[in-house]
């Protein structure tokens, strides 16, 4: 969605600033978006309902239509702050970092998922790690290491993480064992709201 105006300064569509990915940037991104969501990335490159696209702006990637691309260049520059949804942003040394704004396509297309209990889900949005006490359920057959969305037991996303031990590691372990890494989670709406946009 378009949001403006808000901050005069700010360039968007149609300004040198914002730009396509390079290869090695779109590399990079694609790396970061399979580890969560797999093969389903293709959903979300070969879309039904049109052409999707990524673009780089101050080194956050947006992920947006292309009707939304060419309508956004109809707005003053100095009065449009985003387009699209913000995905992620590269960091000083290169690197892609996934942000909670992408929780909704995560969610949707990821192939491992973890529920906590509701003990749990306060912790995990306050920036912690889940542990073993606070796990529900798991996606059978999820390795360690791999990108999972965390959901509540209502079945609503609260973030997202990694996993520190693989689905059959999960049914030995300790209560304070270490289940899932933090990565993002909805708090950080709250938390990190300047640096979202």
């Amino acid at each position: 969605e378009l949001l403006g105006p808000i901050r005069p300064g700010i360039s968007f569509p149609g300004s040198p600033a914002m730009r396509a990915l390079t290869d090695d940037e779109t590399r990079l991104v694609f790396e970061k978006l399979k580890k969560y969501i797999g093969q389903n990335l293709r959903q979300m490159v070969d879309r039904p309902d049109g052409i999707f696209l990524f673009r780089l702006h101050k080194e956050r990637v947006f992920y947006m239509s292309e009707r939304l691309l060419k309508h956004a260049g109809h707005i003053p520059k100095k009065e449009l702050l985003s387009a699209g949804v913000c995905i992620g942003k590269f960091t000083h040394s290169r690197k892609f970092r996934l942000q909670i704004t992408a929780l909704d396509y995560l969610a949707r297309l990821a192939q491992y998922r973890v529920w906590l209990k509701p003990s749990g889900e306060q912790h995990f949005v306050y920036g912690n790690h889940v542990v073993k006490a606070h796990l529900r359920r798991i996606t059978e057959g999820a390795p360690r290491n791999a990108g999972v969305v965390v959901l509540n037991e209502a079945d609503v996303p609260i973030g997202f993480g990694v996993t520190a031990r693989s689905t059959e590691e999960c049914t030995s372990l300790g209560a304070e064992a270490l289940v899932v890494y933090h990565q993002a989670d909805v708090g950080e709406y709250l938390r990190e709201e300047a640096d979202l946009v």
